[in-house]
Formats: C-alpha cells, structure tokens, sequence
C-alpha cells in the first residue's frame, strides 16, 4: 500500500506526536530525555525548526513545530531515526523504537496553537506524574517562566504569547495563566484522583 505523501505547509506550526513501538517507553531514564533533546539540538543546526512547545512523556513526545525550510517529513525522519539508533544501542535491541510514522497536524489559527500547546504543557498533570506543569522537567513549559536564564535556540515562545498585551513578561505570564485555568479543571475532575 503507498502511502500519501505529507504535506508541507512552511508557514504552519504542526502538533506532532511520536509513540513507542507497542506504547513501551521511549524514555527509561534520565539520560534518554537528555539524549533526546541533544538531538533536537543537533537536527536543528542542520536543518533550522521552531518549537513553541515540547513535552517528552515516558512512552511518547509532543512537538509543536514549524520549519521555514525543510520539509518536516526530513527533519523528522533525522530526530527518530538518531533517537532510534541510539535507543537500539544502548539497550542492545533490534527492531522498530516507534511504533508507526508520526502523527502531524497543521495548527491553522493561534486559537488552536494556544490549545494544542495547553495540551502539550498538561500532560505530564493529566497523567498524574506532577501536580504542576513548572514540576516537570521534560517539557518547554519552564520558558515561559518569569526567569528563563536557559533558552534553547529552537524555542521561540513569541508565536504563543503575542496576542496577549503588555511586555515579554507579562505576556508569558498571561500564558501560563490560561494554562493554569485548565489544569484547575482537571484536577478537580474524580479521574484524577
């Protein structure tokens, strides 16, 4: 069976998600995380990308990504194959890391940009592995902190937070506002406890 190609819409920022082979973990430990994100870095100084969020969960990744010039079918193609050659060498196994092609929709409004990165931001809270999403330590939500004295240079909170007014700051600030009032909802919700 062919596939279809992806399509590739420059200007757009993409939610990606890539599972592990079965739902097994893609991350056993803490360096895999660091593995992962060494990676991001090294793919980006290749081919240039944009995150606005990022969240890496024990057996899956988000990804909120936009690449000006290359395709994100190529740019993918290098983050999980590195990850999966280094996965498949330091645990001594064969065979497929992932457990199909990765999942991307283009986010075409910032209303939908705002709730996908919401979404991203919350997983780790929705899954119960933190009470706050500032807690976890995988995921882009610390650059929107008031003190982001650490920035990686394929993070780029701006496309989240310009529609919010004031300074940097107090725009970021605003973000984690509107993240903050669903994560209220969800843990007063009886599934999670």
């Amino acid at each position: 069976m062919v596939r279809k190609p992806r399509i590739w819409l420059p200007n757009y920022f993409y939610h990606i998600v890539s599972r592990g082979n079965r739902k097994e973990p893609l991350f056993q430990d803490e360096r895999d995380y660091r593995t992962f994100l060494y990676i991001l870095q090294q793919v980006f100084e290749t081919h240039p990308f944009e995150l606005t969020s990022y969240c890496l969960m024990n057996n899956h990744y988000h990804l909120q990504l936009r690449s000006k010039e290359s395709p994100i079918s190529k740019i993918m193609a290098l983050v999980n194959k590195r990850y999966a050659t280094y996965f498949n060498s330091r645990y001594e196994l064969t065979g497929h890391v992932f457990e199909k092609r990765y999942f991307d929709e283009p986010l075409n409004s910032p209303t939908n940009m705002l709730e996908v990165s919401r979404y991203i931001h919350l997983n780790p809270v929705k899954a119960n592995l933190v009470y706050q999403p500032s807690e976890y330590p995988w995921s882009s939500y610390r650059y929107y902190g008031v003190s982001d004295s650490v920035r990686k240079p394929y993070i780029n909170v701006l496309p989240l937070v310009e529609g919010y007014p004031g300074t940097l700051q107090e725009k970021k600030k605003q973000y984690c506002e509107y993240v903050t009032a669903r994560q209220e909802l969800i843990m007063a919700s009886p599934l999670s406890k």
